[in-house]
């Protein structure tokens, strides 16, 4: 990193998000404080110049501000349980990870009881996007703070928004994050029933592209079904199934009907089932091609 830095910024998960995070923030000149407890993490983003701590309570000793980007409640809650048990003067702590809302309030009346500022700040995103700063951070929680903070998300996201009360966030990427399973799958239907009519996989991507079908994340997966690709995951379908009971339990208690992502369910169990949980959520399309019987010639144009 060259130059003065902008400020110190700690980040706890180095996953694919997390990682992704701590990179962008570090070629953007802020000095990086990191912690993940996968080894192989920790020294990928050594290299990428991100300062590795040895737990969540060191890190927060020197990083006034925290993003934390976890992959299950339990990570949460002993995370900040680290950080409130540390003692230390007031800490912004933005809390990145899509959760329960009752996971979220939990952490939050945590980290305010000993002191700290927690924020609610999902984003949307896959992890490609993530490497690129193309995401858009669901920011919600103390305002004063979300606005000192906006040159710090910038330099991991394109856009910051500020939906209000804490948890609000969350509710955004609810509502996101269903368009995203309907969509994906739906990406997957549409490839495969040109497949099986006989069409090359790519000018079935080049052309619902530019024309009135397309979608955000049919751009961004549709590649990956046109070459039957799914490992290099942005989002792995594992991970995708704990968002979609978040977001189902979610709609289910405020008694909203949701028909099309309900749908789209058993197509990402059947993933599931087939053994691709850590493969990419487009590797739905693997699925819907094996109910279709589709067998791709040696073009991946499928043989009917």
């Amino acid at each position: 990193m060259a130059g003065r830095s902008k400020g110190t910024v700690g980040v706890v998960g180095l996953g694919i998000m997390g990682g992704a995070f701590a990179r962008n923030l570090a070629e953007s000149g802020w000095r990086v404080l990191g912690h993940d407890i996968d080894p192989a993490r920790r020294r990928a983003l050594a290299k990428a110049g991100v300062e590795i701590m040895p737990d969540a309570a060191t890190l927060a000793k020197s990083a006034p501000v925290i993003i934390t980007s976890l992959p299950s409640p339990q990570a949460l809650d002993a995370v900040v349980a680290e950080i409130a048990g540390a003692k230390l003067p007031s800490r912004v702590v933005i809390e990145a990870s899509t959760f329960t809302l009752a996971d979220k309030f939990r952490a939050e009346k945590a980290l305010k009881k000993a002191g700290h500022v927690p924020l609610d700040c999902p984003v949307s995103g896959t992890g490609a996007q993530a490497a690129v700063k193309d995401l858009v951070i669901y920011a919600s929680g103390d305002k004063k703070a979300i606005a000192r903070l906006k040159p710090m998300f910038l330099g991991f996201s394109r856009a910051i928004h500020d939906l209000g009360e804490f948890g609000n966030g969350s509710r955004m990427k609810y509502v996101a994050n269903l368009l995203v399973a309907i969509h994906n799958v739906a990406s997957a239907e549409a490839m495969v029933l040109g497949m099986k009519s006989g069409l090359d996989p790519q000018q079935i991507f080049d052309l619902v592209k530019i024309g009135a079908g397309n979608s955000r994340v049919f751009e961004l997966r549709a590649p990956m079904m046109v070459k039957a690709k799914y490992a290099d995951a942005s989002m792995k379908i594992k991970v995708w199934q704990k968002d979609m009971d978040v977001i189902g339990a979610h709609a289910k208690a405020l008694g909203v009907p949701t028909p099309l992502f309900s749908a789209t369910e058993p197509v990402y169990e059947k993933a599931l089932a087939m053994g691709l949980g850590m493969q990419d959520t487009a590797g739905v399309c693997a699925v819907l091609e094996k109910q279709a019987r589709v067998k791709r010639g040696k073009g991946r144009k499928a043989r009917r």
